[in-house]
């Protein structure tokens, strides 16, 4: 931490909107009028390796900020009552019309795996959201029927060899480093 609070921005209770709001450690605050205490802890979000039989990956170019016109990988936050399956399932239909779940039906040639997760701070709208990324993998018979314009908040869609990866094109920091876990452990 940068040595702020990551509560600090937050200056009433949300229970009862108490100005009296205060810090209770390192990562909560407490309302000094109702007793309510939150915690600051990490949202869920999920990426996903989306790859083909020519050792391609699927590529997404980020259409909104942070980070917008940087590579990415398809996902994103995952909703209330959502499990990480579902989660990444969801972002890749919203992002590429993949549907993750078909099976061969859609060409998917090996399902949903989760791989690895890795801590990340999304900034937004002038805030760090702190986020667990869980990294995920799925292969299709190929990944031309979805090059091209993205969906969602996906501004284009590229297919690029693995080899040809490089991290320093991804905008997230948790990107960048799953992209380099990935080379340098050959997951697949």
């Amino acid at each position: 931490m940068d040595g702020k609070h990551p509560l600090e921005d937050f200056r009433h209770c949300p229970k009862c909107g108490s100005s009296r709001f205060v810090e209770k450690g390192v990562k909560a605050k407490q309302c000094m009028d109702c007793d309510f205490i939150y915690y600051f802890n990490p949202s869920a979000a999920t990426m996903c390796f989306i790859t083909d039989r020519y050792y391609r990956v699927l590529v997404a170019v980020r259409g909104e900020e942070p980070a917008k016109g940087t590579y990415d990988l398809p996902g994103g936050f995952l909703d209330c009552f959502e499990n990480a399956e579902e989660g990444i399932a969801r972002e890749i239909l919203e992002e590429t019309r993949i549907d993750a779940l078909a099976g061969t039906r859609a060409g998917v040639i090996s399902p949903l795996r989760y791989l690895f997760s890795l801590p990340n701070i999304y900034r937004y709208s002038g805030f760090d959201v702190h986020t667990l990324d869980m990294v995920f993998h799925m292969a299709v018979e190929s990944l031309d029927p979805y090059v091209g314009i993205g969906k969602d908040d996906v501004a284009e869609l590229k297919a690029i060899a693995f080899a040809d990866l490089d991290p320093n094109d991804f905008g997230l920091e948790s990107v960048k480093q799953a992209v380099e876990k990935v080379k340098s452990e050959h997951y697949f």
